[in-house]
């Protein structure tokens, strides 16, 4: 079954949406839950539905890339619009930089408290 390029355009147009909202509901479930783990896949999830958020909000184009040619003074014709890649970039780093605290956290929290239940450092030690 082949499909068209017009076709595989208008699919992925279609599911894209479907994704992030996957993305976002399974985060939020994750994050409302008692583990720390789950809460940082939760994270995890939201960020990365973020990212495509992002990124698809640019719009799916098949323009050429941004680069201007050597012999020339500016791009001639469509060309894809390099800042939302930039955006989900950058936020990709701080999302890896920011998942290596939260598990550096969850790993204290747990050696200290031998548990990986939020609902036990409710209490302060008096």
């Amino acid at each position: 079954m082949g499909f068209t390029l017009s076709q595989h355009k208008i699919m992925i147009s279609q599911l894209l949406p479907i994704v992030i909202g996957v993305l976002f509901a399974c985060g939020c479930y994750l994050v409302m839950q008692r583990q720390l783990v789950r809460v940082l896949l939760g994270l995890i999830l939201l960020g990365q539905g973020a990212n495509l958020l992002i990124f698809s909000g640019a719009g799916l184009t098949q323009n050429n890339p941004p680069v201007i040619p050597p012999d020339a003074l500016t791009i001639e014709g469509a060309a894809a619009d390099p800042l939302p890649q930039a955006l989900v970039l950058t936020a990709i780093v701080i999302g890896f930089a920011v998942l290596a605290f939260a598990i550096a956290l969850v790993l204290r929290t747990y050696q200290k408290s031998r548990s990986g239940d939020i609902n036990t450092y409710t209490h302060s030690e008096d």
